[in-house]
């Protein structure tokens, strides 16, 4: 076998092993319609809970805007709380790697918004599952400040005001 037939078939075997059909396909933007589609304001609610589910930081990433703020009421302080992007983003890469995370979306109690901005008020369940023995549970609603830089574009949070019981 020559040099060159050698050289052929090892690039033959490396772009065969690059590709994997077991993976859902990918569009050009970056997310998948199996799992939710960001540029419809359900796909992107649909999406947010997949990320949870499946740990997907990437895909969490992608949903929240270069200037999202995470907002809450700490109950055990008495003041309310909020941080930006990356201090979301570190929260929740810390969550996905500690913990299990049960999501389901509830009603929508209230929707708002024109063709790139909505704000969208919804109920939540979270289950924060640390070990068998230990997991808290969080009810209420979530109000979602969405917005896209148009229709082509994913939906992102610019801003999630988390109203639940903890």
């Amino acid at each position: 076998m020559s040099r060159l037939s050698v050289f052929l078939l090892v690039a033959m075997l490396a772009i065969v092993a690059a590709c994997n059909p077991f993976a859902p396909a990918v569009s050009d933007t970056g997310s998948t319609t199996q799992f939710g589609d960001p540029h419809t304001v359900n796909g992107y609610f649909q999406s947010f809970q997949y990320a949870y589910q499946f740990r997907d930081t990437t895909l969490y990433g992608s949903l929240l805007a270069p200037n999202f703020i995470f907002s809450f009421h700490d109950y055990d302080q008495g003041v309310d709380i909020q941080w930006g992007r990356d201090d979301e983003m570190s929260v929740t890469a810390q969550l996905f790697q500690n913990t299990t995370l049960t999501l389901l979306w509830g009603d929508i109690l209230d929707a708002e918004g024109s063709p790139l901005d909505s704000t969208v008020t919804r109920q939540f369940s979270l289950a924060v599952t640390f070990n068998e023995a230990d997991i808290e549970q969080a009810d209420g609603s979530a109000v979602f400040h969405l917005h896209q830089d148009s229709i082509s574009h994913l939906w992102q949070a610019v801003s999630w005001q988390d109203e639940s019981n903890y």
